[in-house]
């Protein structure tokens, strides 16, 4: 059986609640201020010159991981693998120097050699605190001035959570004065804590039939899961009807968590994959939400409604095997989602009508932009390939629109699945121990 290309590293995350300070478009949790993988600058270039565009800096030195990193305040904060510690780390956004690293619990030994590198979790900042979730499921709230833990709990021996396959690779949310984790236990599905104490707020008791799911072979919570409720996805935040919710893919299902006390709204399973492996951030818009995976389940929509009981339903509006995302995000820009179709295998870029599934464009015949990663910011996608290539593309629902690509140079074995990060005219690229960072601002 083919290595499950697990879908670690790319769910880094953070919160709803972030956002990024005046006058800056920082970039301070997973997927950037909203959660949806998209900056709001401006004044960013829309061509890109024939090698790219020009290198600021680069450092060596991060450790092993496939987390993307935040940015804010001037700061830099990211983790990774050294020797036998993972630790979390600060560097100065002018120039890479590293300011402090922090060590956390010894990442757990994998069966399964993708990921084995390092932690896939993007630091979540919220004002002078930072909030990470290790691989092995110690979630921990730092000082951004030097990195002194403040508190931390396990999500295994704490919750009762267990580490899936390819270890925990969540990033956390922070909603308010809340900070949201899915261990994935029978009595902590999902865990609300104090973000200033790590108090427990809340915990979300697992449905019955998520709990007798088989946890073998290719079953529900079989090896993606390995008898754990917790996928690779983080979670987003919305308001419906008067209703904040949390949106999240766990094991079996994506699902709809209500932010007051932590109770189970709705759950859709069809785009959850046999093997539990989820990773791709879910998309709310509109009263509608979005999921995906791989391993030959697919994406679909789900439409919410309030019934006249209070409770919420979640009713089906497409299920399409087109948009099988693996583990580099989906972006919903003008009624379009664009993302990479393939798992294991491979894949490619395509563009699907959000209302109705119907797939647009499809680069899998062209071949121009193979499987990948997506941010967007200023009118441009910036795709990065899992080869090193990055591309440069125009927002099109009918066609694909090539505006710049160069190939990453410092490129290690391993295949490049760190979420590209555009913060403050800077493209961050990070391959493993390596990080890059180019200037795209417009002269």
């Amino acid at each position: 059986m083919k290595c499950f290309a697990w879908c670690l590293a790319l769910l880094l995350s953070g919160s709803m609640s972030v956002a990024a300070s005046s006058g800056s478009f920082d970039w301070a949790q997973w997927q950037g201020p909203n959660r949806d993988a998209t900056s709001k600058e401006t004044g960013l270039l829309q061509q890109w010159p024939k090698d790219g565009p020009p290198l600021a800096w680069k450092i060596k030195g991060l450790g092993g991981g496939y987390g993307e990193l935040s940015v804010a305040a001037g700061k830099l904060y990211g983790m990774g693998t050294r020797g036998e510690k993972e630790v979390v780390f600060a560097l100065s956004e002018s120039d890479g120097k590293e300011l402090w690293a922090t060590p956390l619990e010894t990442p757990p030994t994998q069966s399964m050699p993708q990921g084995q590198e390092g932690p896939g979790c993007t630091p979540t900042v919220d004002g002078d605190r930072l909030y990470v979730i290790g691989m092995a499921g110690e979630i921990a709230c730092l000082s951004t001035s030097d990195g002194k833990i403040l508190w931390h709990h396990s999500m295994t021996q704490d919750f009762g959570g267990t580490a899936p396959t390819w270890s925990y690779r969540e990033s956390p949310l922070i909603d308010g004065q809340k900070v949201i984790c899915t261990p994935g236990a029978a009595n902590a599905m999902m865990v609300a804590l104090d973000k200033l104490t790590g108090n427990v707020i809340w915990k979300t008791q697992m449905p019955q039939q998520q709990q007798s799911a088989a946890p073998s072979g290719r079953r529900r919570g079989g090896r993606g899961g390995r008898g754990s409720g917790a996928g690779y996805a983080s979670a987003i935040a919305f308001d419906f009807e008067g209703t904040r919710q949390y949106a999240q893919m766990n094991s079996n299902a994506m699902i709809g968590v209500d932010a007051s006390d932590g109770k189970l709204l709705w759950q859709y399973a069809k785009v959850a994959n046999p093997g539990g492996i989820n990773c791709t951030t879910p998309i709310y818009h509109d009263g509608m939400v979005f999921g995906s995976s791989a391993y030959d389940a697919g994406g679909g929509v789900v439409k919410l409604s309030k019934e006249a009981d209070g409770s919420i339903k979640a009713t089906e509006v497409w299920f399409s095997k087109k948009l099988q995302n693996h583990h580099g995000g989906v972006i919903l820009y003008e009624g379009c989602l664009y993302g990479a179709n393939g798992g294991n295998g491979g894949g490619a870029l395509i563009c699907l009508d959000f209302k109705t599934g119907n797939v647009l464009w499809n680069q899998r015949t062209e071949g121009r932009a193979p499987k990948g990663s997506i941010a967007f910011a200023d009118h441009r996608f910036y795709y990065r390939c899992e080869d090193g290539t990055m591309l440069l593309f125009e927002p099109s629902a009918k066609e694909y629109l090539e505006r710049g690509r160069f190939l990453q140079p410092d490129r290690s074995e391993s295949p490049d699945w760190a979420h590209p990060v555009i913060a403050n005219g800077k493209l961050y690229l990070r391959d493993q121990d390596v990080l890059l960072c180019y200037d795209v601002k417009a002269k």
